[in-house]
């Protein structure tokens, strides 16, 4: 592999003595045969480190800055208690992460919880396990937020989401800052102005900051600049009973992007750092606002690079002067994401890491859908059946949109480092997939 395909995998990457891939000082071939595939593989170093870096990278341009992971790329009870000693705070968007933190005792007050449509049993767990924030959407979970908390003798931390109206140039599932999207309350509209208004009046809601999301994932860092300078200005123009309003919360979001494939790299840490703590600072010495708490809410950049992705190939399909079809054991079960959103990906032979390329293949999942392929029209080495196949940057949203779809079982997840692989969640078996159903 070259250096950029390098930078795809794992940082504890490496190719054995046997032409094996290995992650972490583990034979990905040896995990194999232990635990099957399709199979799973977190390295715990990458992860650490990626917590590490953004918080040295955001910290030390601005030092009242909170790394809170998005949890939505990934939920894990091991993957939790990594985060949470390395300090960093959650961003949880369903009753079921919450209740996922709630069972580690994930300290609360690091528990930002979001999403457009939280429930008013959400709401409620949320109150009586005292999250530290919880970002408000829109005007029906303000009333609804406040009521509960009013029911509770409590008076709840928010942040108000905001939609700046900025065009990420990301793909439009997961563009979430423009004016045509179900989050946040718009600028344009002035819906965030009377957001505001709304909020500063409520009995028991205790306004502390704004919150913006633009999108995922994002590769540019004009967007996060733009989007910045314009909710500071919004800020400083909006005056409450005659007072202005004082933000003590400012989040860009997260968004930032990893490299899936070799042609496509994403800026580094420091330069997302760079970009985002120098425009809050100049902006809140332009606009005259105190400069306040920044959050930031990294998740595929935490811990998409620190997965891959392991499959055994079958099926081999030659169609002359169109395609060659290899078929692995796994797809769009536990990775929706190229027939979801077209997304791109690298992969390599695991078992023969030295084998020259000179192959044009289509790499195909085992589910019965046409849309079912997971990397179209790589170079690789000729491929025979019962080679193992790895796929890099898998470490964000395949487990976490995984399915049963064909009634396929999930796969195993294993979490490795220093030469040590441990199960941190074990693959379904039939019984799983049968034991809801009622006759």
């Amino acid at each position: 592999m070259n250096k950029e395909q390098f930078q795809l995998f794992p940082i504890k990457t490496d190719i054995n003595k046997l032409d094996h891939l290995s992650i972490g000082g583990c034979d990905t071939n040896e995990l194999v045969k232990e635990f099957g595939t399709p199979l799973y593989i977190y390295d715990e170093f990458t992860l650490t480190e990626m917590c590490k870096n953004f918080s040295k990278e955001f910290k030390s341009r601005y030092p009242n800055t909170e790394i809170v992971y998005a949890s939505k790329a990934f939920s894990n009870l091991s993957i939790f208690k990594i985060l949470e000693h390395q300090g960093l705070g959650l961003d949880v968007v369903s009753g079921g992460e919450l209740a996922l933190a709630e069972s580690i005792n994930f300290p609360n007050k690091k528990i930002y919880f979001h999403g457009n449509n939280k429930t008013r049993k959400e709401l409620k767990q949320a109150l009586i396990y005292q999250v530290g924030k919880i970002v408000v959407d829109n005007f029906y979970e303000l009333n609804l937020l406040n009521e509960l908390a009013k029911d509770l003798k409590i008076t709840q931390d928010i942040t108000l989401r905001l939609s700046p109206g900025i065009d990420p140039h990301t793909h439009t599932y997961t563009t979430t800052g423009t004016l045509d999207s179900k989050f946040g309350f718009s600028l344009e509209t002035g819906d965030a102005a009377k957001a505001f208004d709304t909020a500063n009046r409520m009995s028991n809601l205790q306004l502390t900051g704004i919150h913006f999301h633009l999108g995922s994932p994002i590769f540019e860092l004009e967007p996060y600049a733009v989007a910045i300078d314009k909710v500071l200005e919004f800020i400083s123009k909006l005056e409450l009973d005659n007072q202005k309003q004082n933000l003590l919360e400012f989040s860009p979001g997260g968004g930032f992007a990893i490299g899936y494939i070799e042609k496509e790299l994403p800026p580094p840490i420091s330069s997302y750092a760079e970009t985002i703590t120098k425009t809050l600072k100049d902006g809140c010495s332009k606009y005259g606002l105190a400069q306040p708490k920044l959050v930031i809410e990294p998740g595929r950049s935490i811990i998409g690079r620190a997965g891959i992705a392991l499959y055994k190939t079958g099926s081999i399909k030659v169609i002359p002067n169109v395609r060659k079809y290899i078929s692995v054991d796994g797809g769009m079960g536990d990775n929706i994401r190229p027939a979801l959103y077209d997304s791109k990906y690298h992969a390599v032979v695991a078992n023969r890491m030295s084998d020259t390329r000179k192959d044009i293949i289509t790499i195909a999942g085992k589910f019965c859908e046409s849309g079912d392929i997971l990397v179209k029209d790589i170079n690789m080495p000729i491929i025979n059946p019962e080679d193992i196949i790895a796929i890099p940057a898998s470490g964000a949203y395949n487990s976490a949109m995984s399915s049963n779809y064909n009634m396929n079982p999930r796969p195993p997840i294993l979490l490795v480092n220093e030469g040590k692989a441990k199960l941190i969640r074990r693959g379904e078996t039939y019984k799983d997939l049968i034991q809801y159903d009622i006759v």
